[in-house]
């Protein structure tokens, strides 16, 4: 991708989650699966956190939760660790990751939209949460320092980068020897035909920008990553494939054949090596 492509990208997804944030902060419903997902629950971000997880969260912070898992609870986080969520948004990993690693650990947000930083840090106080800090920033760029985190989290995020090596390689960096990398992305289990990698509606919705799991793999063993492994978590079936396609005006309804089974969301690990 290009410098101008990448750009583009990163404006696109800043509009996207932005408005996202507005809908949440309005208690309007926000999707990821496109502009319009119609009446239709949002086959990517619907049902993935118990009710007993969200007990003293404010709802806002549920609203604007745009991943397609819930790695906090698959990242067996331990007391007193550092945990950084690339790509926070309105907060809700933060805020349960601050709550399992207690009070002598702490919870990094990363995000790079104002409007979703605002939209955290208000759901923060809400929650009356203090072992949390929301970053401004981008996930290819983090600005932490070296080795100063043990686990990274991140929430249907990655896909969404125009450079995932770059990404990777800066979570390879901050990561403490021994720490890992747990994270919910969509992964793509077959090529996708041009015209839904082309587009910038399913790309900022999770799908377009997503990598088969054999690039993702290398692309992290590339980095140094080792023990890497796949949980799949939910299959995306043809009902499913319909509400992404329809959620993007221009595209056929043929296309959703193309989807159908195509597209997964899976819990991803792996670790830094130890000295």
């Amino acid at each position: 991708m290009t410098i101008e492509s990448q750009e583009r990208l990163t404006a696109a997804v800043k509009e996207r989650y932005a408005r996202a944030a507005r809908q949440a902060s309005a208690g309007e419903p926000s999707s990821c699966c496109g502009d319009d997902c119609g009446c239709q629950p949002d086959p990517i971000t619907r049902d993935l956190y118990p009710a007993e997880e969200l007990t003293g969260l404010p709802a806002e912070a549920l609203a604007a939760s745009l991943g397609c898992g819930n790695p906090t609870a698959l990242a067996e986080l331990q007391a007193g660790e550092v945990v950084l969520d690339l790509g926070s948004g309105g907060g809700i990993d933060v805020l349960l990751s601050a709550q399992r690693v207690g009070p002598s650990g702490k919870a990094y947000g990363l995000d790079m939209t104002d409007e979703m930083l605002e939209l955290a840090r208000a759901n923060q106080q809400k929650a009356g949460v203090v072992n949390a800090e929301f970053l401004r920033g981008e996930i290819e760029d983090i600005p932490l320092p070296d080795a100063s985190v043990d686990v990274i989290i991140s929430n249907c995020v990655i896909n969404l980068s125009g450079d995932k090596d770059r990404v990777l390689r800066e979570a390879f960096r901050v990561l403490r020897p021994g720490g890992r990398l747990a994270v919910s992305d969509i992964v793509i289990r077959r090529p996708l035909p041009d015209v839904i990698q082309r587009s910038m509606a399913l790309w900022t919705g999770c799908v377009g920008g997503a990598l088969e799991e054999t690039s993702y793999r290398s692309k992290l063993a590339d980095q140094g990553f080792v023990d890497i492994d796949f949980e799949p978590t939910r299959v995306y079936g043809r009902e499913d494939a319909l509400a992404l396609i329809r959620s993007v005006d221009g595209l056929s309804e043929d296309l959703a054949d193309e989807l159908y089974g195509a597209v997964m969301s899976a819990f991803i690990m792996a670790r830094k090596p130890s000295l």
